[in-house]
C-alpha cells in the first residue's frame, strides 16, 4: 500500500526568487518562507517521499483537467507574466508517469475526465518550479504536476483530490501533496506597484479573513473552514478559485480531516496577496 506522508499548503510567489541575491531588499522579508520550504523538503526526505504531487494554481487550463505525466521535466523557465522576476530558471526533475496515469484513471472511475500527458515540450509552470526549487532542488524525488481549470466547480476539484489520494494508496509509494497557491489573491493595481507592494496587502478584508482561516486551521475547525470555502474563494479573490486548497482538503478527507495544521512561517503579503506555508499532518 502507498501512503500520503506529507501534505502542505505553500507559497510560490516569484519574490522568493528575487530574494535570493545578497543585495535584494527582500532577502530578510522572504527568509522565513524560504527556510520553511526547505524544512518541508527535509521532512520529505526523512519520510522517504518518492514523488511530489503538486496542485499548481499557475498552470491554468481553459479546457478540463490535465496532468503532466512526463518521465522527465527539463527546461528553462521565464515567466511570461513577470519576466523581470523569473528569468531562465533551469529545472531538471524526474517525473512519475505511472502515478500521473493512475490519478487520471481513478478520476475517470469517478466520472471526471482527466488527461495525463506525455509531451516532451510540455514544461512546468512556476507554481511547481518555485516550490520544487526549495523542496526538491537536486531532483531527488519525482514530480507530478496537476493543472487548475478555470471553468470548473468545487465538486469536480474535490473529485480529483479524492482520486489523487486513492491513486497514492494503491501506488506502493510514499507521496507528498503540495497545494501551491496563495490564500487571498487580490493583487495591487499597476499604479500601486512601488517598493512597498512586495510587503503589503491589497485588501484589509482579505487579510482579516486569511488570518481567521489560519486560526480555524490551527484550532482544527476544518468543518467550519470547508463550509466557508466556496465564499472564501470568491470574496477573497482565490487564485484559480483556490483549486489547490480544494484538492488538498479532498485528499486529506475533506471535513472529516482532524490532523494538526503546523504553521511553518508567519503569514506574509506579496504584491497584495496573502501567503503562508503550512503542513497538515496526515493521519496514518
Amino acid at each position: 500500500m502507498g501512503q500520503l506522508v506529507l501534505a502542505a499548503k505553500v507559497t510560490h510567489v516569484p519574490s522568493l526568487m528575487l530574494s535570493e541575491t545578497n543585495a535584494s531588499p527582500l532577502r530578510d522579508a522572504r527568509a522565513a518562507a524560504v527556510q520553511s520550504l526547505r524544512e518541508l523538503g527535509r521532512r520529505a526526505r526523512v519520510r522517504e517521499v518518492s514523488t511530489f504531487v503538486v496542485f499548481d494554481t499557475h498552470w491554468l487550463s481553459n479546457f478540463g483537467y490535465h496532468i503532466n505525466a512526463n518521465a522527465r521535466h527539463r527546461g528553462s523557465f521565464t515567466s511570461p507574466e513577470a519576466p523581470h522576476m523569473i528569468q531562465d530558471l533551469r529545472y531538471d526533475l524526474p517525473g512519475d508517469t505511472a502515478l500521473a496515469e493512475a490519478i487520471a484513471a481513478e478520476a475517470d472511475k469517478a466520472s471526471l475526465k482527466v488527461l495525463a500527458h506525455q509531451v516532451p515540450t510540455l514544461g512546468l509552470e512556476y507554481g511547481t518550479i518555485v516550490p520544487m526549487h526549495y523542496l526538491n532542488p537536486d531532483g531527488w524525488a519525482k514530480v507530478v504536476s496537476i493543472a487548475s481549470p478555470l471553468f470548473t466547480s468545487l465538486e469536480e476539484s474535490r473529485t480529483l483530490g479524492e482520486a489523487t489520494r486513492r491513486a497514492i494508496e494503491k501506488s506502493g509509494k510514499n507521496v507528498a501533496i503540495i497545494a501551491s497557491g496563495s490564500l487571498s489573491h487580490r493583487l495591487w493595481p499597476n499604479k500601486n506597484l512601488g517598493p512597498d507592494a512586495w510587503t503589503s496587502i491589497a485588501s484589509e478584508f482579505n487579510r482579516q479573513v486569511d488570518l481567521r482561516v489560519l486560526q480555524l486551521w490551527q484550532e482544527r475547525r476544518y468543518r467550519e473552514f470547508i463550509a466557508m470555502l466556496p465564499d472564501y474563494a470568491v470574496k477573497c479573490n482565490g487564485e484559480a478559485g483556490m483549486a489547490d486548497t480544494i484538492m488538498l482538503f479532498a485528499a486529506l478527507g475533506w471535513d472529516s480531516f482532524d490532523g494538526e495544521a503546523e504553521q511553518l512561517c508567519d503569514y506574509f503579503p506579496s504584491s497584495g496577496s496573502g501567503q503562508i506555508n503550512v503542513e497538515f499532518h496526515v493521519n496514518r
